[in-house]
């Protein structure tokens, strides 16, 4: 891939910074699950920076955003239950905010549509995804792969001012331009419409305890956010009333082996243990997950 110098995503040109890790990117490591969601981690980013004004960690050079688009297109998909899992996590943080409606949303991301799933249950109407990954399109339940447009986000194709909620679940790290996002994503809501996401927290627990070992810096991950640098973002593009918080995960104990940073002959044995039914179990950790919300004016 073509790198590209860019500024900070939150802040914008002239924002100071530091350097905080070099690349070590090795493009003979990739594979077809290098640009897809919950892979066994690789441990490769691009060079770090973190923004001394907002707080947010974000690699510059990174890839130009044409050719990160095509990785996603061609991205594979192995993450079923714990999409699952995970949209019934986020549907539980949605609804406990205020909503002024459940008519007209939009899941930006959206995988195989599991969250899309979960909003029809709770009563959402006028769904709609979009997802720029072939692979888990195909993956989608019936019910909702109709309600999924395959491609990236553009405001143009949706109606100013039509929608209730946007959604946007461990995505905005992925996103070239999240600030651009995130304004396009006020324009289509009508006013008092939630724009909710959930992403990595880089000055979270874990992220700390496993250091460059965490799974989160990734070359996948083109900025990681912090509960400063998330809350910035949403107020830069316009946003009121916002909300950031600390979310927990129930996810099975192979998922939670496959992401720790064990060595490699370690790795191996653990996640052959946990292949049958003990790896079934489900557990609760807070794993270093933000969530966030925030409403048109």
């Amino acid at each position: 891939m073509e790198l590209m110098d860019r500024p900070c995503p939150v802040c914008g040109e002239g924002a100071p910074f530091e350097v905080l890790a070099q690349s070590n990117f090795d493009p003979e490591k990739m594979t077809a699950f290098s640009f897809a969601s919950r892979k066994l981690p690789e441990l490769m980013h691009h060079r770090l920076l973190r923004c001394k004004t907002c707080d947010v960690l974000y690699a510059s050079p990174a890839p130009r955003p044409g050719e990160v688009a095509k990785a996603y297109e061609q991205a594979g998909f192995d993450s079923g239950e714990e999409a699952g899992l995970a949209a019934d996590t986020y549907l539980g943080e949605l609804l406990a905010k205020p909503l002024a409606s459940r008519e007209g949303a939009l899941d930006i991301g959206t995988g195989e549509g599991a969250f899309l799933k979960r909003l029809l249950a709770a009563g959402f109407s006028g769904l709609r995804g979009v997802e720029p990954s072939r692979a888990p399109i195909a993956a989608a339940d019936p019910a909702v792969r109709k309600l999924i447009r395959r491609g990236m986000f553009r405001a143009s194709d949706f109606k100013k001012r039509s929608l209730g909620l946007v959604t946007c679940f461990q995505t905005m790290e992925h996103l070239e331009d999240p600030l651009g996002v995130a304004k396009a994503a006020l324009q289509i809501l009508r006013p008092g419409g939630a724009f909710f996401t959930v992403a990595h927290n880089q000055r979270s627990l874990s992220a700390t305890l496993m250091g460059r070992l965490s799974p989160i810096y990734d070359i996948e991950h083109f900025q990681i956010f912090t509960q400063a640098s998330l809350r910035a973002l949403l107020h830069n593009a316009g946003y009121v009333n916002i909300s950031v918080w600390p979310i927990s995960n129930r996810y099975p104990l192979r998922y939670w082996v496959r992401v720790c940073p064990f060595p490699g002959p370690l790795k191996s044995l653990f996640l052959a243990l946990f292949r049958g039914p003990l790896g079934s179990i489900r557990v609760p950790l807070r794993a270093g997950n933000l969530a966030a919300i925030g409403y048109r004016p």
